[in-house]
């Protein structure tokens, strides 16, 4: 989206008050137990020079985001799921951190609290599928505030199981879908878990759905489900890549001024040939 700061004088925007943007929309209590999000690296009272968003940090990330003049970045996976003892250049996290550091450059994650979220990461997955009357499969109240792992909606049309599929791949560009056996009925009612969402599965069928749609699912889990509901797996990177998209539209919404670039490096470390 293109717009200009010319046009009108914003009021310097600090880092601590994206931050605090998008918290409110994702809190931060929305999160799972083992999960990392939030404020990641980098001093929350510097003024933001414009926000790189992303699906994963690496050092490719970090680089673009100085050769784009901006002192932040805002992922979706953690840069630090876990403590780091030593920074160093042993590892990519280690580098990673350490050059963003260097380089004042504060690091923001929207990791599970946005998947969790109304409006998240499995809401705009079901937009660019058109899905209608989107809800959560199990809606759960998390401080106050609504939240689930999944959501569910209907296709404006019942469709055959191939077609869904070839659907399902040009809307995320995707090669290649890993799919059980073609179900023989038609397709109306979608379950959806971006990234790694195999332990939706049978919620997905207690609610009815004709197919369920992830980015990761273990071998075993395809057994056992012929005829009873059409797994479609289409890639972690793949169906969660829309995210930066989120991010974009809360920072542009409540913090207007700030300048705002989806980045253009590509940090899926799987190929397929």
């Amino acid at each position: 989206m293109f717009f200009s700061t010319k046009l009108r004088n914003f009021a310097p925007v600090k880092i601590k008050e994206v931050l605090s943007a998008l918290e409110r929309f994702a809190p931060l209590p929305l999160q799972e137990s083992w999960d990392n999000a939030g404020l990641q690296t980098g001093l929350t009272e510097t003024e933001v020079s414009g926000a790189l968003l992303c699906l994963d940090v690496n050092e490719r990330i970090v680089d673009e985001a100085i050769a784009k003049g901006c002192n932040l970045i805002v992922s979706h996976h953690p840069l630090l799921f876990r403590g780091l003892k030593t920074i160093s250049d042993l590892t990519d996290v280690q580098r990673t951190t350490m050059r963003a550091i260097q380089q004042g450059i504060a690091v923001i994650s929207m990791h599970t609290n946005m998947d969790n979220a109304r409006g998240g990461v499995n809401w705009r997955i079901a937009e660019k599928l058109g899905l209608s009357g989107v809800e959560f499969m199990s809606a759960k109240l998390v401080n106050g505030v609504e939240a689930g792992s999944g959501v569910i909606g209907e296709l404006a049309e019942p469709t055959a199981a191939d077609d869904f599929i070839i659907a399902v791949k040009k809307a995320f560009g995707v090669e290649c879908a890993m799919c059980n056996e073609l179900l023989r009925r038609p397709i109306k009612r979608v379950a959806i878990c971006g990234g790694a969402g195999d332990f939706l599965l049978d919620e997905a069928v207690k609610n009815q759905a004709d197919a369920f749609i992830t980015g990761e699912m273990h071998y075993h889990q395809y057994f056992g489900y012929e005829q009873q509901i059409q797994i479609c797996v289409i890639g972690h990177y793949q169906s969660e890549q829309y995210t930066a998209e989120i991010f974009e539209e809360i920072i542009q919404k409540e913090c207007p001024g700030v300048k705002t670039v989806i980045a253009e490096t590509c940090t899926n470390p799987i190929l397929y040939i």
